[in-house]
């Protein structure tokens, strides 16, 4: 195929000249601009609660709205938008080129960052950026610094062999890794501005592989909140107390144990899992079909005792899928109230806290599940100990995609063989992107194109987090061709 014709009539998007394009902006300007942007530590405000007065998210939002405005995008206009209080945001516009086009095509990404984590290899760093191999390593570079410049530079790709196309509007936030809690007042602000969208392009997800498009068909919710355990007011002697005061910690494993089976990860409430439909069933076989075992292999698991490598909780490729994506799960992922191994003296502690993270099934409530969490864990509690559970703010509900329309099922599959050489593939992703469940009960006509760079070893959110650039080019070429598609 060495053209693309979208509709009777309309300009040929030449793919050669649409990579070429593509190619150059990443390795002259959006490579650049991200060494930048990773260097800025844009914590989101859950984990910077003075982002205000650092001003790396405001840095981070004018250094992309700088960048834009350098492109000189015809028709393109944008704005950073401010309500007091809240985090900013980044909108921006193009005008309608087609005659008969109706509808608007929404391009979302983020701006805000996770925090540092420990293990990064040497020579990485959560804000040292490095470029290796067509990896560039640092926190957000991948999650999801890069969204908002391959959305301008497929806009831009448009533009440049003068290709119709509907109308597009941006918006870029700052608070999706605090949950997006900030967003809905813009997106009530920016209604009417907004438009009938048609068609939702989201570039903050993940791919199975490298070697062909992927489109994301569910994320799961999520509830996150501290929960703590205080027996004392202060640390007593261990050899005088222990044996008549309750251990803080022994009395926090018997309320997981209310949540979760220890044994296998079962969360245990009923109203916390879902019926998993019959075509998630089929897409996660045809997926598994393609990457094997893979699914789990891609894990940096650790060696153990015995010179085997730590097992998955499950090696069939089909329930590892299901498992992250349609069931829900526990993560400890903080603690207070231990000290650290080189001060742990004879003492028994007065409290233990936990950060807990239960991702739910696509169809499941977060803010229900929150509500169910916190009246299952503080419930009548073991010894009549002070137990208190404090959800973060912005519970999370999950999305599930609705069928694809015929003409973008063969945009992504036409866009993926074009720069691919394979078809599209489709898998749900155990993560969560607040804004897909709002705009999906407030847009509920729209199609969606969730879809990113998170491949095998990103490593999002944890440490040595890279950018995959080769796939990142073919993916912005790949969306450049979806949105001239749109009707």
């Amino acid at each position: 195929m060495s053209t693309v014709i979208d509709r009777p009539g309309a300009t040929p998007l030449d793919p050669t000249l649409l990579r070429s394009f593509v190619a150059g902006q990443w390795d002259e300007q959006i490579v650049p601009a991200l060494t930048d942007y990773i260097s800025i530590p844009a914590k989101s405000p859950a984990y910077d609660r003075q982002w205000a007065e650092h001003g790396y998210l405001e840095r981070v939002i004018t250094d992309a709205a700088r960048w834009i405005d350098a492109q000189r995008v015809p028709g393109l206009s944008l704005e950073i938008i401010r309500l007091e209080g809240r985090t900013p945001l980044l909108f921006f516009e193009v005008a309608a080129t087609r005659a008969d086009a109706q509808s608007t095509v929404l391009l979302y990404g983020h701006l805000d960052k996770q925090p540092e984590f420990s293990g990064w290899r040497a020579q990485l760093g959560p804000w040292t950026p490095h470029y290796q191999d067509g990896r560039l390593y640092g926190r957000g570079s991948a999650d999801d610094g890069y969204a908002v410049y391959a959305a301008v530079t497929a806009i831009g790709a448009l533009k440049r062999q003068n290709v119709e196309h509907g109308r597009l509007v941006g918006l870029i936030e700052t608070c999706e890794e605090s949950g997006s809690y900030d967003l809905l007042p813009y997106v009530d602000l920016l209604g009417e501005r907004l438009g009938d969208v048609s068609l939702v392009v989201c570039l903050d997800s993940g791919a199975g592989n490298y070697d062909q498009l992927w489109l994301t068909t569910s994320l799961r919710g999520v509830v996150s909140g501290t929960l703590e355990v205080q027996v004392l007011d202060e640390g007593v002697h261990s050899g005088d107390a222990s044996g008549v005061v309750p251990s803080s910690f022994r009395i926090m494993r018997q309320l997981l144990d209310r949540l979760e089976d220890s044994r296998t990860g079962h969360v245990l409430p009923a109203s916390f899992h879902t019926e998993i439909p019959v075509e998630r069933i089929a897409e996660a076989r045809a997926t598994a079909a393609i990457l094997g075992d893979e699914v789990w292999k891609r894990f940096p698991w650790t060696c153990g005792g015995d010179g085997g490598f730590t097992l998955p909780t499950s090696s069939d490729p089909i329930q590892a899928l299901l498992n992250r994506t349609w069931r829900p799960t526990l993560s400890v992922t903080g603690a207070q109230g231990l000290p650290p191994l080189s001060d742990a003296g004879s003492v028994l502690r007065p409290r233990t806290a936990f950060k807990l993270s239960v991702r739910l099934p696509p169809l499941i409530d977060g803010a229900a599940a929150a509500a169910k969490l916190k009246s299952l864990l503080e419930f009548d509690p073991p010894y009549h100990a002070k137990v208190i559970f404090q959800p973060d703010r912005g519970a999370a509900s999950g999305w599930n995609a609705p069928a694809s329309a015929t003409w973008l099922s063969d945009a992504l599959d036409a866009a993926s063989y074009r720069h691919f050489n394979a078809s599209c593939g489709y898998i749900g992703q155990g993560g969560t992107i607040p804004l897909m469940n709002m705009l999906a009960l407030g847009f509920p006509k729209s199609q969606f194109m969730v879809c990113g760079v998170l491949g095998p070893q990103s490593n999002a959110h944890g440490p040595n987090e890279f950018l995959h650039v080769p796939y990142a080019k073919k993916l912005t070429a790949s969306v450049a061709e979806v949105i001239a598609a749109a009707p």
